[in-house]
């Protein structure tokens, strides 16, 4: 100890100056790094990369043999009603107007209520398989033998971006890449002249969290979806001007290739500028390509009354279900048809807005299925149909029959699946007796997309990303399991 009589130890004090020169090299800090390196919690060491990266979009070998080539999202936001939809539930019929007998989570507790609600719409039994949909779902029911109904989704999360998120790249946080993109970096695409993965956007506006639904995150720039507009032109800029048509653009994109090139050498490790010479390169060869791939007119009448092309209330989603599947046959790897804003949020107004969105997007869907199958692509196509939550089996905003809604429920709702390696004709997992929790088979947001990279022949847990020294995947390193029961 100091011979300092003022020294702060001599009274059990001890100065920042003091407390650094005892403990920075000393037993305590051994003993505290230790303890971080046990709990994980130690920062790892940086590992340099020695060699520069490249990315592209070539086709890459898949891990295993895998069942599904490409992919059709129909992405729902907002959360469509599982109990109204999907999943019967007789016991709500029990206690119908009636206090719920358990706890609930609600999101809007201002309009919330605890009367049971039961599905306001009857189920019947289709198919071969008998599974039961409700009668708002008449063309789903022709093709239910082809469908898996997966009835015990869950994300946890209940707001409407955090389970988007979960569902789209599988954290709750912006910043990841989402599914598309992680299929396109992990296995290319099938055709040089359209992009890999392509977002349908609908005519009344974007999605809920707009680009962030079709986002590359901290993937190369490249993997990022290209977006089609609903309403000629579909995608803009890309003829060009008149006096550059042809020869003289030629000559022009031949000048800018060169001097992309050159700049590119100079600065070989800016992934960035490589995506934007490739997107570039890209939208050249798609002047001709993405026209023929956009243009119906060649769809037969036979086609365009099964989609429901030439009916308002079916056309826009007739439409983009009719440019995915001939994306999807040119080589496109993801497709995803989303909605405008969080359209199916029925917090009110469920009788009337639930069976109108269901009229415009059950006889599309429906058709894509079918169209699929019979032509041969529904085999390697996997179709997939769902939001990012349910609704509680509650009634919510209780002003009169037809201004009830019900709030959000993300621990128990349904997606269902068609083609790609998918078991057709089946339900999987079950919800509680209210249909708000789901109990059997539960399938987290990790789970389905382990599902869905294993259809393409990717383990979930090989597909990596090394950025900083970490390895990152699209599970996020969550325990994800393959959900084989599903798999045919």
């Amino acid at each position: 100890m100091s011979s300092n009589p003022h020294h702060p130890a001599r009274f059990g004090l001890c100065s920042r100056r003091h407390f650094l020169h005892a403990n920075a090299f000393g037993l305590g800090s051994t003993a505290l790094a230790w303890l971080l390196n046990q709990d994980r919690l130690l920062a790892e060491p940086a590992r340099p990369e020695l060699e520069r990266r490249s990315f592209d979009l070539l086709p890459k070998p898949p891990h295993f043999v895998p069942r599904a080539r490409s992919m059709i999202s129909i992405f729902m936001i907002g959360g469509p009603s599982h109990i109204d939809l999907f999943d019967p539930k007789p016991r709500l019929q029990e206690y119908a107007g009636k206090p719920f007998p358990g706890d609930l989570k609600f999101d809007n507790v201002g309009q919330a209520s605890s009367k049971v609600m039961p599905g306001l719409w009857e189920f019947r039994q289709h198919g071969q398989c008998g599974t039961p949909l409700s009668s708002l779902l008449p063309q789903l029911a022709s093709v239910v033998d082809d469908v898996c109904v997966v009835r015990s989704m869950h994300t946890g999360v209940n707001n409407h971006g955090q389970s988007v998120y979960a569902l789209s790249t599988g954290r709750i946080l912006p910043g990841a890449p989402v599914l598309g993109s992680w299929l396109s970096y992990g296995l290319g695409s099938e055709t040089n002249e359209l992009p890999a993965f392509v977002a349908l956007t609908h005519p009344s506006g974007p999605p809920l969290l707009a680009g962030h639904n079709w986002s590359n995150g901290f993937l190369p720039a490249m993997f990022q979806g290209t977006v089609i507009r609903p309403r000629e032109p579909r995608i803009l800029n890309l003829d060009p001007p008149a006096h550059l048509a042809g020869e003289a653009q030629a000559r022009q994109l031949d000048l800018v290739r060169q001097l992309n090139q050159e700049h590119f050498h100079a600065h070989d490790a800016e992934l960035d500028l490589e995506a934007r010479i490739a997107s570039y390169e890209l939208a050249a060869r798609m002047q001709t390509a993405a026209k023929e791939a956009l243009d119906l007119s060649s769809e037969t009448p036979a086609t365009r009354a099964l989609y429901g092309l030439d009916h308002d209330l079916t056309r826009d989603y007739a439409t983009r279900c009719l440019i995915a599947r001939r994306l999807i046959e040119r080589g496109v790897r993801f497709v995803q048809i989303i909605n405008n804003g969080q359209s199916w949020d029925h917090h009110s107004g469920l009788p009337k807005a639930l069976p109108d969105l269901c009229a415009r997007t059950d006889q599309p869907t429906a058709a894509l299925v079918k169209d699929l199958k019979a032509r041969g692509l529904l085999d390697s196509t996997l179709v997939h149909w769902g939001g990012e939550m349910g609704r509680l089996p509650v009634i919510q905003n209780d002003l009169g029959a037809d201004k009830v809604g019900r709030d959000h429920n993300t621990y128990g709702f349904t997606h269902w699946l068609a083609g790609g390696g998918i078991r057709g004709g089946m339900t999987y997992g079950e919800t509680d007796e209210w249909g708000h929790h789901a109990v059997k088979d539960v399938v987290t947001h990790h789970d389905f997309h382990a599902t869905v990279l294993r259809l393409f022949g990717l383990d979930h847990t090989k597909l990596v990303y090394r950025r900083g020294g970490r390895e990152l995947r699209l599970t996020d390193g969550k325990p994800a399991r393959v959900v084989n029961e599903i798999l045919a």
